[in-house]
């Protein structure tokens, strides 16, 4: 019985989740899945990937489709493609619910401007959504409210010096102060 759930098999996981722009370029992409082990074989899945839902309607609701014996989870925004691949066996609700959860999350952190430029940005706090979701292949979180709080927490210290702080954590830091020194 004490063997019952250690096994990953268990449980759901997520092989690898993309942020791909329109016209099917890396913005954000992590894999947890040894299943391409290169970085051209990973390109290579994002180029087939990218083509194969192209001409799908995935603007207003998440689309499921299989491919390459995965289940692929996407949705498209503005300029953007959000996907999340799991295994043939997995759950497509959990899958979706990790996609909504990750869209969601980049929606509240972007404050609802979400495009490719505002995401490349504010890279390092989709990075950090990314790692508050999925930890090697395993769903850690999927509440957007959650992963949002908890990235805003790592990322913004209003504190810190200028100096040590990202430029986009400079220019929100800037911008408070020039919106509190307005209102006084």
């Amino acid at each position: 019985m004490a063997n019952f759930f250690s096994s990953r098999d268990s449980c759901p996981g997520v092989k690898n989740i993309l942020l791909l722009d329109s016209e099917g370029k890396r913005v954000a992409v992590k894999y947890y899945s040894d299943e391409w082990p290169t970085n051209s074989a990973k390109l290579a899945f994002e180029k087939s990937l990218f083509t194969k839902t192209l001409k799908s309607n995935a603007r207003v609701e998440a689309e499921i489709t299989m491919f390459d014996n995965n289940i692929v989870i996407y949705k498209f925004v503005q300029d953007l493609h959000f996907y999340v691949t799991g295994g043939d066996e997995d759950n497509e609700l959990i899958l979706a619910s990790v996609l909504q959860g990750f869209f969601d999350a980049v929606a509240l952190l972007l404050r609802n401007t979400v495009d490719k430029r505002e995401a490349l940005e504010n890279l390092d706090l989709i990075y950090l959504c990314l790692d508050e979701i999925v930890d090697q292949g395993m769903i850690l979180e999927t509440d957007a409210s959650v992963i949002a709080g908890k990235v805003a927490i790592q990322s913004l210290d209003a504190g810190a010096p200028l100096s040590e702080q990202t430029i986009s954590q400079a220019l929100a830091t800037a911008r408070d102060h020039l919106a509190r020194t307005l209102l006084k």
